[in-house]
């Protein structure tokens, strides 16, 4: 038997997240900070009318297609929404087509777009506490209420 060496491993990733809202529902927007080979690049943007959690999902779901390549990304963000979704919740809704005890999953969409990526990537989520001095965290909220304030 011929010996096969263990499987490369994914080049690695940081991705840190935010997501805004002034009212919810409101004008809304979102952040990230990607890092990516020792390099950094934020995206920002927004929607006129939206919800707190939808910024925070397009906030991770922006910065993984910003990924030219499949990465193990460390996704870092204050929604505990995002990462209870991707870390334990995900998984149950898509064997129950989609849905949760309670109905529909909200932000379906969205889910399936993260729920696509994960497949592309290999995502481990972190919560931090928002508003907390995180710098990368503190970073995104800037780049993620800076768009709100387009929208006034």
């Amino acid at each position: 038997m011929r010996y096969a060496p263990p499987p490369m491993s994914k080049p690695k990733a940081e991705l840190f997240t935010d997501g805004a809202c002034s009212g919810n529902p409101g004008p809304g927007g979102w952040g990230y900070v990607l890092r990516v080979d020792g390099v950094e690049t934020e995206g920002s943007g927004g929607e006129r009318e939206t919800t707190n959690n939808r910024m925070e999902l397009l906030g991770a779901i922006e910065g993984l297609r910003a990924l030219a390549e499949p990465r193990e990304v460390r996704l870092v963000s204050d929604s505990q929404y995002v990462v209870k979704g991707l870390s334990e919740w995900m998984d149950g809704w898509k064997r129950r087509g989609w849905r949760r005890k309670e109905g529909p999953v909200l932000n379906v969409e969205l889910w399936k777009e993260l729920d696509r990526l994960r497949a592309v990537h290999t995502i481990r989520p972190e919560w931090v506490r928002g508003h907390q001095g995180h710098p990368e965290n503190e970073r995104c909220d800037r780049l993620a209420v800076a768009v709100i304030s387009q929208f006034r």
